[in-house]
């Protein structure tokens, strides 16, 4: 199989994955999409490649932003607030690191983004595994 051929069935595989997820695995999927693409951006700072870095760290902050923006700050009350802070706060890191790149402040980043996803990780699998509850009429 082609490198090419890969990629599509790849692609084509991450489509049906995503459109075939709950609110709570989708939000993991953004988390997995956000680590990788820091984690990408820790390698290329320690090989000073900073043109693919700096496409790293804004498909990151992208990533931020889809969290930030589909809070539901209604239903998540305090949590949800809380999680708009610490958004907010990475969000602003990531802009101090595309103008000074320093690895002790992007390893702290991925570190709370890891702690972040694996919290969501484990109330995606808890509600996964949850039985479905029928309404009795």
């Amino acid at each position: 199989m082609s490198y090419g051929a890969f990629t599509k069935q790849a692609a084509r595989y991450r489509e049906a994955e995503v459109l075939s997820a709950s609110p709570a695995q989708l939000v993991v999927i953004v988390y997995e999409h956000l680590l990788v693409n820091l984690r990408r951006a820790r390698l290329q700072l320690s090989v000073a490649d900073a043109a693919s870095r700096s496409d790293s760290l804004e498909r990151a902050r992208a990533a931020l932003t889809e969290l930030f923006v589909t809070l539901d700050r209604d239903k998540g009350g305090d949590l949800a607030g809380r999680l708009a802070a610490l958004y907010t706060f990475m969000l602003g890191e990531l802009a101090v690191l595309g103008v000074k790149p320093d690895a002790t402040r992007l390893d702290a980043v991925i570190a709370l983004a890891g702690e972040l996803h694996e919290a969501f990780a484990q109330v995606a699998r808890a509600n996964a595994d949850a039985p479905a509850t029928v309404a009795v009429s």
